[in-house]
């Protein structure tokens, strides 16, 4: 079993106080001072996004993303600098259900942001559709009312389930990066498109054991998010993996580097934690 204890001590010992901040919510949803939030929310664009730090004033899918990915865990996807992002995330939204980067970025993107780039649309597509899909199942009113699986951008989420759908091949691989499977899943999970989810799902399980710390992290994490029980098989081998990569310190290895360790092992926690932990509003 992952040792939460060591790992809530690695991040007690080796977070700043925003990371602790996350740490406490996750744990049984204390507030965040508004200070805090405050300096999270900086610098979004008046669109409602939040730029790149490679893409100029420009705001960026990515890092708008990014930015909600940090909110969440702060309890924040209902205040409203993100409420505005997640409209500027729907408004983003193609005719065909997917999402791509301003083409003014071409120059500027990393190359899993790269506007025009079928792969990096995909990914793009799925964590869009993703934070759009925890957000309105969390906060309905904040959208016009809507009762479907969806919440307040059913309607956007909806779309972008089918567009991910029509694009994975027959043996449930994806056209695109890693993170864009279970980021998929989980956008099809919570459409009830159980079956699509299930065959990413597999390939995700058979790609498990090669998978740094990190990402089975992020995995795990995404898809407790979504609802997935803990008990659930892809669950089960997830957590087992994280247990065998937890270090002696309590934390796990970043893709990113030592610094964003803490990162990694916030994730795990969220992933790993008991049911009746965190914000109530949060699925598992």
């Amino acid at each position: 079993m992952v040792d939460l204890e060591a790992a809530i001590g690695f991040v007690v010992a080796h977070g700043d106080a925003v990371e602790r901040a996350r740490l406490s919510w996750l744990r049984n949803g204390t507030a965040v001072p508004p200070e805090m939030l405050e300096t999270a929310e900086v610098g979004q664009s008046p669109d409602g996004g939040w730029p790149a730090t490679w893409g100029g004033a420009m705001a960026s899918i990515d890092a708008t993303c990014f930015r909600l990915a940090e909110l969440d865990d702060l309890g924040a996807l209902g205040r409203p600098a993100a409420r505005r992002a997640l409209d500027w995330l729907a408004a983003r939204q193609q005719a065909d259900g997917s999402w791509d980067e301003d083409a003014s970025l071409a120059d500027s993107a990393p190359e899993w942001a790269r506007p025009g780039d079928p792969e990096a649309g995909f990914l793009q597509s799925a964590n869009a559709g993703f934070w759009l899909t925890v957000a309105g199942l969390d906060a309905r009113a904040s959208g016009p009312l809507d009762h479907r699986v969806g919440g307040a951008y059913a309607g956007v989420v909806q779309a972008a389930a089918h567009s991910l759908a029509a694009r994975l091949r027959p043996d449930g691989s994806w056209p695109s990066y890693l993170a864009a499977g279970w980021l998929s899943a989980a956008v099809l999970h919570r459409q009830e498109m159980f079956q699509e989810s299930a065959r990413i799902q597999v390939v995700l399980a058979e790609r498990m054991p090669k998978m740094s710390p990190g990402d089975v992290a992020w995995l795990a994490s995404t898809l407790r998010r979504a609802g997935i029980d803990p008990q659930d098989w892809i669950m089960v081998r997830a957590l087992r993996r994280l247990t065998e990569t937890q270090r002696s310190d309590g934390g796990w290895e970043s893709d990113g580097g030592h610094q964003f360790d803490v990162h990694a092992t916030l994730s795990a926690i969220r992933a790993a934690r008991p049911a009746t932990a965190g914000a109530a509003s949060q699925p598992g």
